[in-house]
This record gives C-alpha cells, structure tokens and sequence, in this order.
C-alpha cells in the first residue's frame, strides 16, 4: 500500500465517537485506521480521488444504489453486508461478472467507532466472499439525528462476457418462472428487529450474493430469457415490471411458491402479501420450457439455491397483468402496491 513509508494511525480506546465536522487529520486518521484497514486493496490503497482500475473486455454492467435500513443490524445480517450483496445481485442478475464497488459512508454525529467498525468489517467479510473489491469510496459525518447512525450508498461495475441480451423483449409465452429460493425472509426479518410491532419468530435475512447462482444460469444460453433480484417491492413487483414491458402475463402456482412457516405467520399477522416483501438474497428468472429442468438442476446443486422451485408460466393474455392461482382452487390479480408497506428495510 502507498502509505507503507509512515504508520498508519491508530484509533484510541476512548475515541468512541465521531464528531460532526471532522476534517483534515480526524478524517485521514478515520480513513486510514478504520475504512483501508478493512476494506484495504490495490485499487483503494491509493486513497486517491478515483480508483485506478485494469481494463476490462466486454460490455460493462454498471449500477448504483443507497442503503437506508432500520436498525443497522437485524436477524443474519447488517447494513454494510447489505449494501454490498445488493450491489453485487444487481450486476449478477444483469448477466454481469461483478468487478469492482465503490461505497459512499455518511456518518451521524454520535456513532460509536467500534459499532462502524464492525460493520465496515462486515461489508469487507461481504466484498471477499464475492471476489469483488471496494475500489473507491467517501466518508461524510452528518449531525446528530440526520441519518439514523448511518447510510450507505454503492455503485459497483461488471463485465458481461457473453452476448446475451436478458430483456423483457427476450420472454415468450410458454416460458417458465423459476425462484432461486423462499420468498420474504429479509423483509420479515427486518420488521421483527424493529420491535416495534412485539412479533417473535426465528426469522433471518437471507441476504446473501446471487452471483454464482446467476453464473450457473448463464451456462443455459439463449434459453435463458431474463433475470431480476425481488428486493424492494418484492417478486410481485419484479414480475409486474417484466408483464408491463414484455406485453405478456405471467401466471404464478400458489402451491408452488416457497415461504418459510416463520415468515408466512409474521406476514399473516401483519396483513401482509409475501409477494410484496423484499428479498436480498434470491433471483427470479424465465427460462425456456425445455431448460426449465436444467435451470431447477443448477440452482439446486448450489447451497444458495437448494429451496429452488417452478412458480409460474408465461402467456399470451391477459397483457400485462400477473395473476396467482390459489391454493383454494380460484384465481385472484397481482397488482403493483401503491405504496411502500415495509419502507426503510434497504
């Protein structure tokens, strides 16, 4: 690393908190001691104000998102871990090998230095477990009461090294709806954290990076039509933006949806669809009829993707509208919410 010439400051016992308006040495000491110690590697060594980067054969995937969550720590994961299978899923999903992130800290006043540090060690722990390094990122401290301890925001680039085209324009009817495993765990998991609502319940979030699952589908070829990771908004939403932009329906199998018993209880408590609940560690794709075995038969060889399943089909009509046929024999319109139900749980 470039600051191998001097030592590196160390962070004091007693310096638990940070200060709004830190700057100059407060901040470099932040940087150096807390952030490069963990996240450190050849491209954020530097600290310079962009990271260098080799090049790169292939169309890049590029995505960018923001990390708001309530509380910073919940059942099976944290904020920073969070931001950091978010960002890689959205790449994976678009049929991109995640190469690089970049991750933007604002900090409020009060936060203790030791609960960061766990979770910038957390989102390290995350970066590795991806083969995707931080490259660059930024440190800001807010006053107290401006950001509920802290937020997160990312930007992550890959290369897709194929030249598939995963759109809406690529689905036919016919196609099979597949769900890499069960629907709702991260959402669930994050209200129950709150307490506010006194649920109890073995419930954890199952964030989680979907990149290899996404690889493994990638070997399917042209009969792998389309991808999308169900976060915000769920996989009702997800499908409703594919029915929306394919002109097609998509009928879904009740019977076949995945729901842990934990989580369908707390949903049911609450009044709330699991189909609408935000998953951070799971995709939906549409397959081909005749690779829809295969694509089960990959996901399922991966521990990620061992509760996979079959949940829909894709038609003709009616046009951009996705349906469930129940358990109890009827069918019923899965419409867009209006609305956030379970806001600030990414």
């Amino acid at each position: 690393m470039r600051d191998g010439h001097r030592r590196r400051p160390v962070l004091r016992d007693e310096l638990v908190t940070l200060a709004h308006g830190a700057g100059g040495k407060a901040t470099r000491d932040l940087v150096e001691a807390l952030f490069l110690e963990e996240l450190g590697n050849e491209a954020l060594a530097p600290l310079g104000d962009s990271a260098v980067v080799p090049p790169v054969g292939g169309r890049l995937a590029v995505t960018t998102d923001s990390y708001v969550v309530r509380p910073l720590t919940f059942p099976g994961g944290d904020i920073g871990e969070l931001a950091v299978n978010g960002t890689v899923n959205d790449l994976a999903v678009a049929g991109a090998r995640p190469l690089w992130l970049t991750a933007g800290f604002v900090l409020e006043e009060g936060l203790p230095v030791a609960r960061l540090r766990e979770i910038v060690r957390s989102a390290a722990s995350a970066a590795r477990r991806a083969g995707v390094p931080v490259a660059a990122g930024d440190t800001k401290v807010v006053e107290r009461g401006k950001a509920d301890g802290l937020y997160v925001t990312t930007a992550g680039v890959g290369v897709l090294e194929h030249d598939l085209d995963l759109v809406p324009a690529a689905v036919r009817p016919g196609d099979r709806v597949l769900l890499s495993g069960t629907l709702a765990d991260h959402g669930m998991a994050v209200m129950i954290a709150r307490g506010d609502l006194h649920l109890e319940g073995d419930v954890r979030s199952d964030t989680a990076p979907v990149h290899e699952l996404a690889a493994a589908l990638l070997g399917l070829g042209d009969a792998l039509r389309w991808m999308r990771d169900p976060t915000r908004g769920g996989l009702a939403t997800a499908l409703n933006e594919l029915a929306g932009q394919a002109g097609l329906a998509v009928r879904l199998e009740e019977r076949a949806l995945p729901v842990e018993p934990a989580v369908a209880a707390a949903c049911e408590i609450l009044g709330i669809d699991p189909l609408y609940v935000a998953n951070e560690g799971k995709l939906v794709a549409v397959v081909a009829p005749e690779a829809a075995a295969d694509a089960l038969a990959r996901l399922r060889a991966h521990p990620l993707g061992a509760r996979a399943a079959e949940i829909g089909v894709v038609e003709a009509e009616p046009e951009r509208m996705v349906l469930l046929d129940t358990a109890l024999g009827g069918s019923r319109i899965v419409d867009l919410l209006v609305g956030d139900p379970l806001p600030r749980i990414c």
